[in-house]
C-alpha cells in the first residue's frame, strides 16, 4: 500500500472493504486494520452490489472503500461511484496496481497486444458456457493475447487455480473443437503477482494442466502472435520451451 493510500485511510471516519473480486496477498484484514489503526468492515458481494450502507454512511462522514488491485477494474465499483455522485457525494480514487498490467509485465508480454479479457467460471451443473472460449478464439485470430481471469468464490473459500483453468480450456476444446488449444499451443500462468513468492510459467497445455503453482490468486494468458522479444521473455522468465523463441 502506498503512503498516499495509507494517509487517506487514516483520515476516514469509516472504512469498508471487499475481497470477493480479489484477495489480499501476504497480508490479512487484521494486518490492514493494525496498519490503519481502526476497524474495517468487510462487505459481502450482496452488500456491495445491492446495499446502500456505504453511501448512507458517506452522507455525513468521510468513508473509504478498499479493494485489492485497481478498484475501478470491476463494473460494480463504477456503479457505486456513479450512485454516490448522483446523491451529491463527491468521490476520489487512489489507484492501485491491476492484474491487467501486472500479469503481462510479470510474463514479459506487451500490454498493448492484448484483446478482450475473459473470465472462466467454475463449472456448475447445466452451466458450462462456451463464450470464454469463443472470445479467446476471436482474439487469437487477430493475433492478440488474452488475459484469462479465473473464478473466485470468496465466501466458499474457492479460488480457481491455473491447473483448473487449463483443464477448463482443454475441456472446451473437446466440446467445441475450433482448434484454439492445440498440443503445441503455449499457455501462460501467473500466481500471486507482486508477492515475494510470485511464480510465472509458460508451457504446452498438458504440462500446464499438471503444474501446481501454489496458493491463490492465479491468472492465465493465452498468447496470440508472439513478438520475438516476448517469446524470449517467456523462455527466460517463465520456463517456456526454448523452441518458441526460434526466429521464423
Amino acid at each position: 500500500m502506498s503512503l498516499k493510500a495509507l494517509n487517506e485511510l487514516r483520515s476516514c471516519q469509516r472504512i469498508y472493504a471487499e475481497f470477493y473480486t480479489s484477495k489480499l496477498i501476504e497480508s490479512s484484514l487484521m494486518d490492514l486494520e493494525a496498519l490503519v489503526g481502526r476497524p474495517i468492515v468487510a462487505l459481502r458481494r450482496v452488500d456491495v452490489e445491492e446495499g446502500d450502507s456505504m453511501i448512507e454512511a458517506a452522507r455525513d462522514r468521510k468513508v473509504a472503500f478498499v479493494t485489492a488491485g485497481d478498484t475501478m477494474a470491476a463494473t460494480t465499483h463504477v456503479d457505486i461511484r456513479i450512485r454516490a455522485e448522483e446523491e451529491g457525494i463527491s468521490t476520489r480514487l487512489v489507484h492501485g496496481t491491476s492484474i491487467f498490467s501486472a500479469a503481462p509485465s510479470a510474463l514479459g508480454l506487451q500490454p498493448y497486444k492484448f484483446g478482450r479479457t475473459v473470465t472462466l467460471p467454475f463449472p456448475e451443473p447445466g452451466f458450462i458456457p462456451s463464450s470464454p472460449y469463443e472470445r479467446i478464439m476471436e482474439n487469437n485470430e487477430r493475433g492478440l493475447h488474452t488475459l484469462v481471469l479465473l473464478d473466485i468464490k470468496e465466501e466458499e473459500g474457492r479460488y480457481m487455480t491455473s491447473q483448473q483453468g487449463v483443464r477448463w480450456l482443454l475441456d472446451a476444446e473437446q466440446r467445441i473443437g475450433s482448434g484454439l488449444i492445440k498440443k503445441d499451443s503455449i499457455i501462460c500462468a501467473a500466481a500471486r503477482v507482486g508477492a515475494k513468492d510470485e511464480r510465472v510459467a509458460a508451457n504446452y497445455p498438458e504440462r500446464m494442466a499438471q503444474l501446481d503453482l501454489g496458493g491463490p490468486l492465479h491468472t492465465l494468458v493465452v498468447p496470440g502472435k508472439l513478438h520475438f522479444m516476448e517469446a524470449m521473455a517467456l523462455v527466460r522468465f517463465a520456463g517456456a520451451p526454448p523452441e518458441i523463441a526460434k526466429e521464423d
